[in-house]
């Protein structure tokens, strides 16, 4: 592959099909407060010569006035830390995203809070992300809100994860500081059931091991941060073996076309394929593709595709397409939820749930636990308060269809909204739990209760969740 600097040089059209058709890679950095995410944000940016001469001229004065670098260093943390509020105290408040190129891949990157208050906001730039950089402070090892984003980055499916073992220069480099921090972190991941990850040790305020390898650690032979990202492969996290597209709108431009658009979320569709409408269980066959406008034979995975049948079904906005192997459609589920709001989430009330392109009123019937993040400990609870992460059934007027969030993240999540203020106070992670699995869960209902679903579920199958 032409290096990029050549290819503006001498061909800007050959650069522009090669930088439109380069891969994309969405990543979080996450970790304890002042463990260096943003530094190494910036690092990346400035290594990888994606800084704007004027933003460069800006951040050098800016950190002689309120740069936490030293005397005489370039803060690039102010690269990132946009608020007023974050360059005064020299902390993340909000995700910021950023994004930048090397000549093998695009990336972008979401920085994440590392307080304890502002959990809500990690959880929310981890919910897009496929891979994560766990920071942790050389000095001081794991730290409470390392085991706590790591725990969040489990739950949330992040499946590739790097350990960035940063400010190494400040322990002199020591090949041993850092081997003993990789055993503390495997011993905690093992918890978790992570098994695969790659650790890294680097400083982003030098440079080492970030873009460009270091001479102060010549005992370390595995890829830099970059070398890293690139060679991440995130193919095998979109499934190709089912078919999965949610309905957002249907497009009637004239009285002669009737189309239906929406992202496809897994698999792939291709003219003539026979396809099922939930929750009617329709079935009929693609007439047209339409990408941009243009008609094509065949859309993968993540293109925003609009659609035409062959027969005249009704399809409307919530409903679900599919191919081979049927989601779950269920109006009880268990919900693992990440609570966002200051108000607790009250068993009981009704709020909106949207589901992909579904919206309908529902309600938490029961909390079952809630979950320590620092010591994975699931207690009683009967409510969730702002940044706790706990379990409950989930009751909804119109049926949800989707898969286990562990299948497919895209059709295995929800958001809870609240019905006055229309604001999400709440995100959940569809366990696939069954109303008989719920049932004789047994933490959550009493046998008059268990007796009268069995009833329910002779007498009227079709009221209770089932596979389509």
């Amino acid at each position: 592959m032409a290096h990029a600097s050549d290819l503006i040089s001498n061909d800007i059209e050959a650069y522009l099909h090669q930088h439109e058709h380069k891969g994309l890679l969405r990543f979080i950095t996450c970790g304890s407060v002042d463990d260096g995410k943003s530094t190494l944000i910036g690092r990346l940016l400035h290594d990888s010569k994606m800084i704007f001469e004027d933003q460069l001229a800006a951040i050098t004065q800016e950190s002689k006035t309120m740069g936490k670098a030293g005397e005489g260093e370039l803060d690039l943390a102010l690269l990132v830390d946009g608020l007023a509020s974050e360059r005064e105290q020299g902390i993340t408040i909000d995700v910021a995203y950023r994004f930048f190129s090397t000549d093998k891949r695009k990336f972008i990157i979401a920085d994440t809070p590392g307080h304890e208050q502002y959990t809500r906001n990690m959880a929310t730039g981890a919910s897009t992300a496929q891979a994560a950089v766990i920071l942790i402070d050389a000095r001081y090892g794991v730290q409470t809100q390392t085991r706590r984003h790591s725990y969040i980055c489990n739950l949330l499916g992040i499946r590739h994860l790097v350990v960035a073992i940063n400010k190494m220069d400040l322990v002199e480099y020591r090949q041993k500081r850092y081997q003993e921090i990789c055993e503390e972190y495997r011993a905690f991941a093992k918890q978790l059931g992570i098994e695969s990850m790659e650790f890294i040790p680097m400083s982003a305020l030098k440079g080492d091991m970030v873009v460009n390898r270091s001479e102060a650690m010549m005992w370390y032979d595995g890829p830099t941060l970059t070398e890293w990202l690139e060679a991440v492969d995130v193919d095998a996290d979109f499934p190709q073996a089912f078919t999965r597209l949610p309905v957002q709108i249907v497009v009637r431009p004239n009285l002669d076309f009737r189309g239906f658009a929406g992202t496809l979320e897994a698999g792939s569709l291709k003219t003539g394929q026979e396809i099922t409408v939930l929750p009617s269980g329709k079935k009929t066959r693609i007439k047209g593709l339409y990408l941009a406008g243009d008609q094509v034979d065949r859309v993968t995975t993540q293109q925003a595709v609009m659609f035409t049948t062959e027969e005249e079904v009704d399809i409307s906005r919530g409903d679900m397409i599919v191919a081979a192997e049927h989601p779950l459609l269920a109006k009880r589920v268990e919900v693992e939820f990440v609570w966002m709001a200051d108000e607790p989430l009250v068993p009981g009330k009704e709020y909106l749930i949207k589901c992909g392109t579904l919206v309908t009123p529902g309600r938490i019937e029961k909390l079952g636990y809630k979950t320590d993040v620092n010591t994975l400990e699931q207690m009683q609870s009967e409510q969730l308060e702002l940044n706790e992460i706990g379990c409950g059934v989930l009751n909804v007027n119109d049926a949800l269809i989707f898969d286990p969030y562990t299948s497919l993240r895209e059709t295995g999540c929800l958001i809870v909204i609240d019905r006055m203020t229309n604001v999400t106070v709440g995100a959940g992670l569809l366990r696939g739990k069954t109303d008989e699995e719920i049932m004789h869960a047994g933490r959550h209902y009493t046998e008059a209760e268990r007796a009268l679903n069995a009833y329910v579920r002779e007498h009227f199958p079709e009221w209770c969740c089932k596979e389509i």
